[in-house]
This record gives structure tokens, sequence and C-alpha cells, in this order.
């Protein structure tokens, strides 16, 4: 049975600013999920309610039927990028994977290098991370979101910084997390982006959600 993500009457302000407005959804596992809108529309927000990164005001959000800072802190098996990804800057990226992964103990050399390739990245190459254009650092947030297979992948503004390659490739690896059964949220400025690879798109604007329909 797929699981779901749901959202129920979610609000956020912060210094009396309205960032969330009355959102609910609920999304399903083995779909991808488009939300499109301007800069400053709240889609990084509303990732950052979704993953547990930060609490809301008032409504619930619920996985799988457990509820967000009730059952758990943040959504287990949780695969995101947002804005800024964190990493060390002196590491290189399989220092920096092989880290990270050692956290949670689910991810072992075999499955880093393997979604360092997938994105188009050699595990071996020695370049320390500041040394990386922006568009390797995009792929290397990538590989760090889906080396653990999660069951949630959240992608904000996944094709910024690159290039045509790396773009194809990007959706390659979405089709093929899909296929895996991953429910997976992409955020974009662009709605073109979304179409392509979507088969539910949500539109933000100031805060409120619309749409859900089926691309």
């Amino acid at each position: 049975m797929n699981k779901l993500l749901k959202a129920c009457r979610i609000n956020k302000s912060i210094r009396n600013h309205k960032i969330l407005t009355d959102i609910s959804f609920e999304l399903e596992s083995g779909h991808v999920y488009g939300l499109w809108g301007r800069n400053g529309s709240g889609k990084t927000m509303l990732f950052r309610a979704l993953s547990g990164l930060m609490k809301v005001d008032s409504g619930s959000i619920c996985w799988d039927g457990q509820k967000l800072h009730q059952d758990f802190s943040v959504l287990p098996n949780l695969g995101i990028v947002l804005e800024h990804a964190g990493l060390y800057p002196n590491m290189t990226g399989m220092e920096n994977l092989s880290y990270l992964a050692g956290i949670k103990k689910t991810a072992n050399r075999q499955m880093i290098c393997e979604a360092m390739e997938r994105v188009g990245l050699d595990p071996y190459d020695k370049r320390i991370y500041r040394k990386y254009s922006m568009g390797m650092k995009q792929r290397l947030a990538i590989a760090q979101a889906v080396m653990e297979q999660p069951d949630i992948i959240m992608l904000d503004e996944p094709a910024n910084g690159l290039d045509e390659s790396g773009v194809w490739k990007i959706r390659t690896l979405i089709r093929q997390e899909k296929e895996r059964g991953a429910l997976i949220l992409l955020a974009s400025h662009s709605r073109e982006d979304m179409t392509l690879l979507a088969d539910h798109m949500y539109h933000m604007s100031d805060g409120s959600l619309t749409g859900g329909a089926g691309v």
C-alpha cells in the first residue's frame, strides 16, 4: 500500500508576516509532484515546514498515519535539497557524503559511489568542495538526497546551475526514484521544468497553494 504525506490547514507567520496560509493537500508515494511559483512565493518555507525543519503555527502534517512533531521531530527517510546544501568546503565530495552517511548508517560506500555516478560526479575526484563549480555543487547536493534510498525526496530548484547534461541526468534520476516508489516533491520558479516530470502540479503564490490536478 502506498504511503501518504498529508498537510491539513497549516499556517506560519514570521514577525507578523504570513508566509504559509491555510495549506492542505494529500501526496502519495510513487508519484512526482511539482510546486511552481515565483521566487519568494513560499516554496522553500513549505519544504522546511513539511520536513520538520520549521514548526508551523497551526495545522498538522502527517506521514503514513504518524504526526510530525509528535511521533517524530523531522520526517523519517527524507532526502532533501534546499537553497544551501551545508556541505564542508575542505572535504571532497566522497568525504562529505561519507560523513553524512555515518550519521544514519544506512548508506554504505557502494551506495554513495552509485549516487555520485548517477548525477555525473566522479566519486574518486580529489577536488575539495569549495573548488566545485555551481553545477557540481548542485549535483552533489542531489546525490546526498538520494544516496540512502529515502521514502520522500524534496528538491528545491533541482536544475539550478546545471548544464544540459546535468539536467538530463537529474530528470532520469527523478524518474528512476519514482519507479522505486519514492514520493517526490519538486519546487521551481519555472512551470515548464515541472510539467516535464510532475504527475500533479501545484501553484504557490504569497504563501497560498492552489492546484493538485494531474498534468
